[in-house]
């Protein structure tokens, strides 16, 4: 009978230390993922506070401006009519679309300055809309982004 009971002992020593084993792996692996998580965590937060102190420190240099022109197209804002700025912003737009798919199929110059239409800045202007030096202003802009999506062939 000896051997049997010594046998069991050791069966049930082997069965205990093998479900400590298994807790100390499962609660180590429980650990490591609550450590993932943590990290995760911490990266999302830190991001966030990142996000919300651009986004403060934007608001903080616009002064209390309006600049919606600036953020949902990509042209500044200078005042005169809406009728003043999308004419010239069209208008502008245009011709500089127009010269810059005619310089990327000649490989030819990329300085848009050069083109009398940038220069002059006055295609479809009239007295009607305002002021001329800001309609000019605005063509000027639309011409060097047409220009660009032009060259960049779009």
């Amino acid at each position: 009978m000896k051997p049997i009971q010594s046998q069991g002992k050791i069966g049930r020593a082997v069965l205990t230390l093998s479900l400590l084993l298994g807790v100390g792996v499962t609660s180590g692996v429980t650990a490591q993922a609550r450590y993932q998580n943590d990290r995760d965590y911490q990266y999302q937060r830190d991001r966030d506070q990142r996000d919300r102190d651009r986004d403060r420190d934007r608001d903080r240099n616009d002064n209390g401006r309006d600049h919606r022109g600036r953020r949902w197209d990509r042209y500044g804002n200078y005042g005169g009519s809406s009728q003043l700025r999308q004419t010239a912003l069209n208008a502008g737009y245009n011709e500089g679309i127009k010269q810059g798919r005619k310089d990327r199929n000649r490989r030819g110059r990329s300085d848009f300055r050069d083109n009398s239409a940038y220069r002059n800045a006055d295609h479809d202007y009239s007295s009607r809309l305002g002021d001329r030096e800001l309609y000019r202003r605005y063509y000027r802009e639309g011409y060097e982004n047409g220009y660009n999506d032009g060259r960049n062939g779009y």
